[in-house]
């Protein structure tokens, strides 16, 4: 069967990309189109800084090209992390760096490893440059470090870590990340994606950024969509020794930062009072959260452990995980089904409001006892 809208005698897609399927996001409304409330794309509930929302409104001239390199911007996270601003890349939110590094690094004929239930981007970068995914098994919906370095090859060119893992929320601490890196060749580029990272324990940290500084074969995703609240000025950020920094740079999009994307970057650093307040609203809305599902255990609901500002709940009683999804949409609340992602026995739920997830809590128990 011909692939959708070919046509005899028309350019012919290559045939790895004929294998990708379009990233999916979370929706924002019912299957009728109505609106609701939106807890499937893991944003920030506080919304966005004050100083951030203030620059993006300042007189800007559109007319001009932004600067291409985001010098400024670099710089005040260099500045913030202790990060030479020339070992920092800009992306168009951290997926464009996801596909250069797959672009840069790996091709026909070569693997891309990432752990199963990992992001589905990797899957993309992976075919979108002709190289084969590989999937490495999970360990109860986490990393499992061990099945990743039994999953190398010589074939193998780049891993893919998401720490805190996205759609399970996993995370693994300093110790695995390190071993992790010290079991692959220096030849393969082990990409630490910490789209999630500001919402750790800053003692917890992974030690990713410090591994980037003194490895040559190491790159950290980060990006402003999450706990900045910039998800609609899509940017994105890596470090990395300067050869995999050049590299990036050399194939990203030109002007890849806008103009209001760059002044409100800037600003949302400055403002780490409001990324504190957003990682302490997390932490004690997801503990309230966790604790409220995991009185439910007796219907068959877990609660996966999660680093993220986010849960992925299991359902393995009477009441599904459609279900539950259905009956939170009719209770005004979308959330994220993922059968597409292997996980049709589970709901991932972005932490929202105190009012919100007690509201969803209230729901999921009353839609277990009545399946019971």
């Amino acid at each position: 069967m011909s692939p959708v809208g070919e046509v005899a005698d028309a350019p012919r897609p290559k045939e790895w990309i004929l294998g990708i399927h379009a990233y999916v996001p979370g929706k924002s409304a019912g299957k009728d189109g109505r609106p609701l409330i939106k807890l499937s794309a893991n944003e920030n509930p506080l919304g966005t800084s004050a100083q951030a929302l203030a620059a993006r409104t300042a007189p800007l001239a559109p007319s001009l090209y932004p600067d291409p390199d985001s010098k400024d911007l670099r710089k005040a996270l260099g500045d913030l992390h202790g990060i030479a601003p020339e070992r920092i890349v800009m992306g168009t939110g951290s997926d464009e760096l996801l596909n250069l590094a797959a672009q840069a690094y790996a091709g026909v004929g070569d693997e891309v490893l990432y752990v199963r239930f990992g992001f589905s981007v990797y899957d993309i970068a992976a075919r979108r440059c002709g190289a084969t995914p590989v999937i490495a098994p999970d360990r109860d919906y986490g990393t499992d470090v061990d099945a990743l370095l039994a999953s190398v090859t010589e074939r193998t060119r780049v891993v893919f870590l998401a720490n805190p893992n996205n759609p399970t929320g996993s995370y693994i601490g300093r110790s695995e990340i390190t071993r992790l890196h010290a079991g692959l060749r220096p030849d393969i580029l082990l990409v630490l994606d910490q789209a999630y990272a500001e919402y750790v324990a800053p003692e917890d940290a992974d030690g990713a950024l410090e591994l980037a500084a003194s490895s040559a074969n190491v790159l950290v995703t980060r990006t402003f969509s999450k706990i900045y609240g910039l998800a609609g000025e899509r940017i994105g950020w890596g470090t990395g020794a300067p050869a995999i920094v050049d590299m990036l740079n050399r194939i990203r999009g030109p002007f890849n930062v806008s103009l209001t994307a760059q002044a409100a970057g800037i600003a949302a650093v400055a403002d780490q009072d409001f990324v504190e307040a957003s990682r302490l609203h997390n932490l004690r809305e997801r503990t309230r959260f966790v604790a409220a599902l995991e009185a439910l255990g007796n219907h068959g609901l877990r609660p996966l452990p999660s680093e993220a500002n986010f849960v992925l709940i299991e359902f393995s009683g009477k009441l599904t995980a459609e279900a539950a999804y259905d009956g939170l949409m009719e209770h005004g609340y979308i959330t994220r089904w993922l059968p597409g992602q292997g996980l049709p026995q589970c709901l991932r739920i972005t932490i929202g409001t105190p009012e919100q997830m007690d509201d969803i809590a209230t729901a999921l128990r009353t839609m277990a006892e009545a399946a019971q």
